[in-house]
This record gives structure tokens, sequence and C-alpha cells, in this order.
């Protein structure tokens, strides 16, 4: 007999970390209308500000992001002159010095870079935004590979929120996935970014990675709460060797199936409970006094590229090859190819390589679907009347909406959407369901569970 579980957990949807998703950006899409854009923008309303650094020291086969695997600086250090040079495009083009509330680098690896480099880096963008007395200064960073040298420049910069990619512990599953990294590696970077006084740490844990099992990463699990970090993100592995190259080097048939991969994520989920942290959306978790569980609690978590987060500004902007952004009026991202990017930016172009206005339901299936994400439940109707629509603007996804009610994963009541107890993890299912784009797509993604 076929179960609700059964019916939904392999079914692909997109993450939703955007709506419309990256895939539905046009190529059609001119610079000077995203100059316009940022020209509009309120001076006075903080921004928060993303930068992608794609380069790596060493290459995880899991790994799906834009990265460039590099053994030599020279690279690296021509990146960051052109990093620099959009800075200074991007902000020449904003109707001010704009305020900056929260700044992430991301990667690849930020702490790859040579610590006079990142200051270099901060101290452009001090001069070009007003980084506010209270930002949050977040960057990622390897264990495997950060020096005692980049731990004190990242202190002595004001960053205050590092992020650890842990993974797994274990070390057969680490061999499968080429990232070796004892839990000694963590505890050492962990401690010493503390001791540089960065207060706030966040751990990403993966479940259905190759030859893993559900005592395995409860194992990991009570390992990372034994370094008390104040997030921890549990996310799916999402095989997608067509998109991410590095990852042919995974045999598939080493990966978990779907009940032992719903199976692992119930039983981390379960040990990260127990160790005192709040469940947030379908795949973070937070100690209670740390933002993110306060703007769950107080239903001002927000959704964006980066995940979860308790960012409020309307406007995000990226910078770096591949680095997505937002305004109001809609997203843009960057070229991905670096030589490419870099010679845009050389010819004095933001460099663009597509983007999207919204325009029709995009702003109200915008707002449904991050509430669906962020806290289970929505009101169509409130939502529809919010942006200008009737009450009834969903009607023809009754039958879709059926059939979760019917199969036990949703609770409705007229307009009043709430999944049901137990079936957080089946957001993306419902997201999906206003989803105006999905069916006018090739793109391929990744499974629900």
């Amino acid at each position: 007999m076929t179960t609700a579980f059964d019916k939904y957990a392999t079914r692909a949807v997109p993450r939703y970390t955007s709506y419309p998703t990256a895939p539905h950006f046009s190529p059609d899409f001119p610079e000077s209308l995203y100059r316009i854009w940022l020209s509009e923008l309120d001076p006075d309303e903080a921004i928060s500000l993303y930068l992608h650094v794609p380069f790596c020291k060493q290459m995880c086969w899991y790994c799906g992001c834009n990265m460039k695997l590099t053994t030599r600086y020279a690279p690296v250090a021509d990146y960051i002159e052109h990093l620099l040079a959009e800075i200074d495009l991007l902000a020449d083009a904003l109707p001010a010095r704009m305020p900056v509330a929260h700044l992430h680098f991301g990667g690849g690896t930020p702490t790859a870079l040579d610590p006079a480099d990142l200051a270099r880096i901060m101290a452009r963008l001090g001069e070009r935004f007003r980084l506010a007395p209270n930002a949050e200064l977040a960057i990622e960073g390897d264990p495997r590979t950060l020096t005692d040298d980049m731990i004190q420049q990242i202190g002595a910069l004001g960053f205050n929120r590092a992020s650890f990619g842990v993974q797994e512990f274990d070390p057969k599953v680490q061999a499968a996935i080429n990232r070796i990294q004892p839990p000694e590696f963590v505890a050492r970077s962990t401690d010493g970014l503390r001791a540089a006084g960065v207060r706030r740490i966040n751990f990403d844990l993966i479940y259905g990675l190759p030859h893993q099992t559900a005592t395995m990463l409860t194992r990991t699990v009570e390992q990372c709460i034994e370094m008390q970090p104040d997030r921890i993100a549990l996310f799916g592995y999402a095989h997608v060797p067509w998109m991410a190259k590095n990852q042919k080097m995974i045999m598939a048939d080493a990966l978990p199936q779907s009940e032992e991969r719903a199976a692992q994520a119930e039983a981390a989920a379960d040990a990260l409970l127990s160790g005192g942290y709040v469940r947030i959306g379908i795949d973070h978790f937070a100690l209670p006094d740390d933002s993110l569980a306060i703007a769950a609690a107080s239903g001002h978590l927000r959704r964006n590229f980066q995940g979860y987060t308790s960012d409020p500004a309307q406007t995000l902007i990226g910078l770096g090859a591949t680095s997505i952004g937002r305004t109001p009026q809609g997203y843009v991202q960057n070229i991905s190819e670096t030589g490419a990017w870099s010679r845009d930016v050389a010819a004095g172009r933001l460099p663009i390589a597509r983007g999207h206005k919204m325009t029709g339901q995009d702003l109200l299936r915008a707002h449904v679907i991050e509430r669906i994400m962020c806290d289970g439940a929505v009101d169509l109707s409130q939502a529809g009347r919010a942006f200008g629509y009737h009450d009834d603007w969903w009607i023809g996804k009754d039958d879709a909406l059926a059939e979760l009610e019917d199969d036990g994963l949703l609770d409705r009541t007229k307009g009043r959407l709430t999944l049901a107890p137990g079936s957080a993890h089946f957001a993306r299912i419902l997201a999906s369901v206003f989803d105006a784009y999905l069916g006018s797509s090739a793109a391929r993604h990744s499974v629900a569970v």
C-alpha cells in the first residue's frame, strides 16, 4: 500500500530560496534596468550584502556550489581586484552611501583568502557603505584550512558569526565525499573564533550521504552539540551530477534510499531537539536565544539564498561571480564564469547574466510561498487582500490542496492552510502548489525529503 510519504518524499521540487526560482530568471535582462532599480532604493533603508568567493583549496565531492579548485593564489588575487572594482561600480549606481545591516561572505571558501585581502575588501566596503554598529557580519569557513592568522583577522575585522560545513564526522562517509575532517578540526576552529570575539557559530550537516546511517548521523549530532553551535542547518544531500560534475565521484548505489534518508533526518532532528535546539522551518535548528529562533517565534522569519534568516531587509545585493541579488522590483544574478564576470567588471558594466522583474501575482505568490516555508502556515485570503487581490484568488488550486488534505499532510479551514503535525518536511510540496512557473521549465530539482 502506498503511503503519503512514499507518494511525496521523492517528488522533485525547488528549495524555494526565492520565488520565482533562479531557473526562471531571464537571460534577456538589461543591465540598465538593474541600474534603475538600484537608483530607486530608499537611501535611508538598510540593505544586505552578499559577497561570493568561489575558490576552495580542496574539492568536496558532494558540493553543488559554484566553486573553483585552486592551488595557486594568483587567480584569487586577480578575482579580489575585480571584486573591489565591482564594489565601486555597485556603490556608484546607488542613490547614496547606503546603510548595511547584514553582510555575508559565502563560497567556495572565503577563508581561503589571504587575511590581508579580506581586510582590503572590508575596508572598501566600509568606505562605500555605512556598516551599522550592530550589523551582522558573517563568513563561511573550512576548518581543514582555516589558519590562526585568519582566525585573528576575522575577529579583528569585527565579524560576529561564522559558518562551518561539518556534514558528517563518520570516517567512512568522509572518505566517500572526499572531506576528511575529524571533530578536532572543527572544535579547534570553533574555539579559536570564539576566543577572537566571534560570538555566533553555525554548523551545516547533511543527511543522505553515501554509506551514511541514522546511527552515524546521530553520533555526529551529539558531537556537534558538545561544541554548542548557535545554529545547525540539516540539509538533505541533493545528488545532481548533471549540474555538479564533481558529484560523479559519488557512487549512486552507495546513497541511502528515501526511507533511510527520512529516518536519518528524523533521528538527527530528535537529537537536536533533545539537545535544546528549536526547530526552524524545514531544515534549521537554533538555540533559543539565537536571532533565528527569536524571528521564528515572533513570525518574522525570512528566507533567502542562504536559507533561513532573521534579516528583514527588502534589498539584498550580490557581489562576485554567480551571486544573486534582490530588490523590491525583482531579482538579478551575476555571471557565473569568473573570466566573463571579470571582463564585464573591467569594462565598467554591472556583471548581470539574468534577472526577473516581479509582475502580476509574483509578489503575492512569493509572500505565500515564503510563509509556508517559514511558518508552515498561511492565510490565503488575508494574503490576497494584502496584495490587492480577491479573497478567492487561489480557488483554482482546490484539487491539489484537497489531495494534500486527504493524504493527511494539510489542515485546511477555508483559506487558512497549516501543515499537519509531523509534516513540516513537506513544506516544499505545499509551496509548489502556488508556483505559477514550475510547469514551464525543464529545470531538475532535488527530492522533497
